[in-house]
């Protein structure tokens, strides 16, 4: 038998799908293996609720204040470097500074909340990543890329389930 790159089957509805995901873990397949993709969200469905939080706006928030931070040093140093006649007034003036801070504080935010998002999510990929046009249509995948640990045979027998509308492995 030669190896498979993926395998997967496609549902009609959520309830094959949740039946297949449970089948998979009977069958010793972890949980971080096991692909699902849908077009729609079923969040009365305990597959729909497998990934984990992101930390995407710590990260944000860490990035903000780097911002905020570099703003101040640099509107400060600039303002010292250069000093210009003010008729008294102090050189280092917070009020107009605000504006080049915030907009500093802004940009590193949202710098940092792209950045995190590219990497989460990995983009761009090098490889294909499991996917089939019927999803599209409405149809649920559940499956497996690079399957390993488990015989073919068994984890074609838990995908293969009631409510799976086709079986099938990628070369």
């Amino acid at each position: 038998m030669e190896p498979v790159s993926s395998v997967y089957a496609l549902f009609a509805d959520p309830d094959g799908a949740q039946r297949a995901v449970e089948n998979l873990r009977a069958a010793g397949v972890v949980d971080r293996d096991i692909i699902v993709i849908s077009s729609a969200p079923f969040e009365e469905y305990e597959f729909s609720h497998r990934d984990k939080a992101t930390w995407i706006y710590w990260f944000a928030g860490v990035g903000g204040v780097i911002g905020l931070l570099f703003g101040y040093w640099l509107t400060r140093a600039t303002e010292l470097d250069w000093p210009l006649p003010t008729g008294g007034m102090p050189i280092v003036a917070m009020w107009p500074n605000l504006v080049i801070i915030f907009e500093l504080t802004m940009l590193f935010a949202i710098l940092t909340t792209v950045l995190t998002l590219l990497i989460t999510t990995r983009i761009p990929r090098r490889q294909p990543t499991l996917y089939d046009r019927a999803v599209s249509d409405g149809q649920i995948l559940v499956g497996l890329e690079n399957p390993r640990s488990v015989p073919l045979d068994e984890l074609k027998r838990a995908l293969g389930g009631p409510g799976s509308l086709s079986l099938k492995t990628i070369p």
